[in-house]
């Protein structure tokens, strides 16, 4: 589980602009700017008035003193902060909590391959893996798709852990889900359909796919199921 550092702040929500900024009214009245991690669309969470956390940085240096966590959306509590994700996996492989990983002993952050830098480089004695950790916001239906924005990074680190399986490792995408009322994992194809094609064609030469339903509260986060997955 990742836990927050401090207590979060409840406010609403009022506007996103300028794509790393965000409006909030928080509960006492004050409105204040937020920090917004998030560099996608973020389709289907820009809800008006809809409840939300913000974590507040006591470094002065900031220029935005607060964060924009997550938003309550359906029911639940959705996470938009994309460094939550890297750390929540980090942790929970580390202290071997995901049955897909229990294999690897040593657990490493931002190790670079070729032209990329991977989010994790997993090893035990007999094999490596690498890893990529991509956070899903987006929502339709029972499906959680990825991405919500068209993203040739996205494609290129496909292409990346498809060269490591090609090299005798394992790679695999790691998919923070971010909608535990979804029920499926699918590519976002109307949005990106070259990263939809991509992402097929990665499984199909060994790239492995793990989509964790991700629950959010006010204390932190937690992986839960993997989620059944459709290309």
């Amino acid at each position: 589980m990742y836990v927050y550092k401090g207590s979060l702040i409840r406010g609403k929500l009022i506007r996103r602009y300028k794509r790393f900024l965000v409006d909030v009214e928080l509960d006492d009245g004050r409105i204040v700017t937020a920090h917004c991690t998030n560099t996608g669309s973020l389709k289907s969470c820009l809800v008006p008035g809809a409840p939300v956390y913000l974590s507040k940085s006591d470094n002065p240096a900031r220029k935005t003193r607060y964060t924009w966590e997550s938003i309550y959306l359906d029911g639940h509590w959705v996470g938009v902060n994309t460094s939550v994700p890297n750390k929540l996996v980090y942790e929970a492989i580390k202290q071997k909590l995901l049955a897909p990983f229990m294999a690897f002993d040593r657990v490493r952050a931002e190790v670079k391959f070729g032209g990329s830098r991977f989010d994790l480089l997993l090893e035990n004695e007999e094999e490596r893996m690498w890893v990529e950790i991509k956070n899903v916001t987006y929502r339709e239906g029972p499906y959680a798709l990825f991405p919500d924005a068209p993203t040739a990074r996205g494609r290129k680190h496909l292409e990346e852990l498809i060269r490591a399986v090609e090299g005798g490792d394992r790679a695999a995408m790691v998919f923070v889900v971010a909608r535990p009322e979804a029920s499926f994992f699918a590519p976002a194809r109307e949005i990106d359909p070259a990263y939809a094609d991509m992402l097929k064609e990665a499984v199909s030469r060994g790239v492995e796919i793990y989509p964790f339903r991700t629950r959010y509260t006010a204390q932190g986060a937690s992986l839960a199921d993997l989620l059944p997955v459709e290309l």
